[in-house]
């Protein structure tokens, strides 16, 4: 099986990059989904975790915000990636946009949201995925789909549409503070476009890379 990547727009060349590269992820989250887009989930992200021991896991999870600081995404506390993250905080993130052509690689520092900031954002959240952060003990071994159902269903009762749901003690965000942002683009004959940002006192450095 094999592919061949078109030209979008010309390819990435540097003068045409933003200063900061969460300026430049904003320009092009924001082609991904726009209308039209042949992206079904544009914030859709995988998140690349190692626990004390190296061993690695990698898992896809929702973009819920972004902005100069980083990469907004929230889970259980008790999950795989909530315990690798808090004994080895360095994370990479993969935005997979192969219908554009495109990819964003992401490698930072994960720490978590303040209560504020996580209560703020469950709220938002629908109800049953309010309950569903109970209900599920995120990567936990458990007997049955029956025993989550009955789980959920309790909380049905419990708190029922319209009422205020509280936020799980072992629940809440982590933001990925960047410190290297890669923008690939495809081009033809593997000669892809490559250039990355990273970090330096005072701010970013921007190199290319050959594919």
């Amino acid at each position: 099986m094999r592919e061949q990547y078109r030209t979008h727009d010309g390819g990435l060349l540097e003068p045409d990059l933003a200063p900061h590269p969460m300026d430049q992820f904003a320009r092009w989250f924001r082609q991904a989904a726009e209308p039209g887009s042949p992206l079904a989930e544009p914030n859709a992200m995988v998140v690349s975790t190692a626990d004390a021991s190296g061993r690695p896991a990698s898992r896809t999870v929702l973009l819920k915000s972004y902005d100069h600081e980083g990469f907004v995404f929230y889970t259980n506390y008790g999950s795989r990636k909530a315990q690798d993250l808090d004994v080895n905080p360095q994370v990479a993130i993969l935005f997979p946009w192969h219908p554009m052509g495109r990819q964003i690689h992401v490698a930072g520092t994960a720490v978590r949201t303040s209560a504020e900031e996580t209560a703020a954002y469950f709220h938002s959240r629908p109800h049953g995925s309010q309950l569903g952060a109970w209900a599920s003990a995120q990567s936990s071994v458990i007997g049955s789909r029956a025993e989550l159902d009955a789980a959920y269903g309790e909380l049905v009762r419990r708190y029922p549409v319209g009422s205020d749901v509280p936020v799980p003690p072992h629940w809440g965000g982590f933001r990925v503070a960047p410190e290297e942002i890669e923008f690939w683009q495809g081009r033809e004959n593997r000669l892809h476009d490559r250039l990355r940002y990273v970090r330096v006192p005072g701010g970013w450095h921007v190199e290319r890379l050959s594919p």
